[in-house]
């Protein structure tokens, strides 16, 4: 049997078991969250997060070795970079349609009062001069300890030139990078042996804490979430694959499902990174020197899920509070979405965050995101299969596109360069 297939039974066992466990009375889902479904969920993303920091760094390494001229990184990196922020444009307008003729916000007796949420970090995290600022980091061994995707990016970068530049004096560096690549790879490969058992408690433990009531109490609103994001998955990335990336839209989706799935159970897309990398090369075709670039970069930068949960968010809490939003403020919702998309990377709970940022820009209580933090778990674990569908998406379109500058061969070309 295959992986995915063990992991999509683990999400159908998860999704039963969580579903039970929601429905027995007492604390029966504290007591097996506690000492059964989190520790094991948890293990096993610290697992992945183990690798993700050291995967990115080398890969971004070869790429960069891969590509071998800085002009081409420019142009890879300027396309991915309109390609981020056009997609993400377009996936808060459909959410903003799509609210807007739904009105999930009027569809149910919603509390006005008693609501918090602490939205401290939202004006640190919408400078955006600031974050491309840090971009540089002062300390590469702190970048790469705290798992700035941003900093150590660019440090990877650099050391990729370096070594080009060097040839033959970085002869033992580069044999260090493709190996520590494949020890990398080996460790993925075996820790994603435990995935199924992961995928199951993970998604156990999230369905398990939502309870009926809640789902019920917002499920116009968790539907218009869902049906955007499929919308725009099918028809954006579907669109671009096809038309851009000349790819069989049904292929690229079939293909990377395998991803997808494992993005779902894990709701993180840093924690996808190493899965999803793999995916693009091994079966959609994606060059590694495009691939271990766009995607790590698209990892930090590219939301258009959670820009999707932005404008759901954003209609309904308008709609809950009897406020009407103007053109110019629904306009504002949509810049200060895509701006913020880049200018909160790296920040712990960066999709509430960001949402309390947008209703700032409009002046809508942000005490209205406590009505939709019991579902956002779930709804988390949606867009992330999307964003790093999204991802994927991109470094298909960027590696067509780029298809006759890149070289004849890729970064395995340095093996033969210091074999002689």
């Amino acid at each position: 049997m295959s992986e995915t297939k063990k992991i999509m039974i683990g999400l159908l066992l998860g999704v039963a078991v969580g579903l039970g466990l929601a429905a027995l009375p007492g604390n029966i889902y504290d007591v097996t969250n506690t000492y059964l479904l989190s520790p094991v969920g948890t293990v096993f993303l610290n697992l992945i997060k183990m690798l993700v920091v050291p995967i990115v760094f080398f890969s971004i390494i070869l790429g960069v070795m891969g590509l071998g001229d800085p002009k081409e990184l420019g142009r890879v990196g300027t396309k991915s970079i309109l390609f981020f922020l056009t997609t993400t444009a377009i996936a808060i307008v459909l959410a903003l349609g799509v609210a807007s003729i739904v009105k999930p916000g009027e569809r149910g007796d919603f509390p006005t009062t008693g609501l918090e949420f602490d939205a401290s970090g939202s004006e640190e995290s919408s400078n955006i001069v600031q974050t491309l600022v840090n971009m540089i980091p002062t300390n590469p061994i702190q970048a790469l300890a705290e798992g700035n995707m941003l900093q150590i990016i660019v440090f990877a970068a650099f050391i990729g030139f370096a070594l080009i530049a060097l040839g033959d004096k970085a002869k033992t560096w580069r044999r260090f990078v493709k190996q520590g690549d494949q020890v990398m790879m080996y460790l993925i490969h075996l820790v994603m042996k435990l995935a199924p058992y992961g995928a199951f408690a993970l998604i156990a433990s999230a369905i398990g804490g939502i309870g009926f009531a809640a789902v019920q109490a917002m499920a116009w609103y968790m539907f218009a979430v869902v049906f955007t994001l499929v919308l725009h998955s099918v028809v954006v990335y579907g669109g671009a694959v096809a038309l851009l990336g000349k790819m069989n839209p049904i292929f690229f989706f079939k293909n990377f499902y395998e991803a997808m799935t494992f993005a779902f159970s894990t709701s993180s897309s840093n924690a996808t990174l190493p899965v999803s990398m793999e995916v693009a090369q091994k079966k959609l075709g994606v060059p590694r020197s495009i691939s271990s670039f766009v995607q790590p970069l698209g990892a930090t930068v590219n939301m258009d899920g959670t820009a999707i949960m932005q404008g759901v968010a954003t209609i309904f809490i308008a709609q809950v509070f009897a406020t009407d939003l103007t053109m110019a403020e629904l306009v504002t919702v949509v810049i200060t979405a895509v701006l913020a998309s880049i200018g909160t990377a790296g920040v712990p709970g960066v999709g509430l965050v960001m949402l309390a940022l947008v209703l700032q820009s409009v002046n809508l209580p942000v005490e209205g995101i406590a009505l939709i933090i019991g579902v956002d778990r779930v709804l988390d674990m949606l867009r992330t299969s999307v964003n790093i569908t999204g991802d994927a998406a991109c470094a298909v379109v960027v590696s067509k596109l780029e298809e006759k500058h890149l070289p004849a061969v890729d970064e395995d070309s340095w093996d033969e360069v210091d074999a002689k």
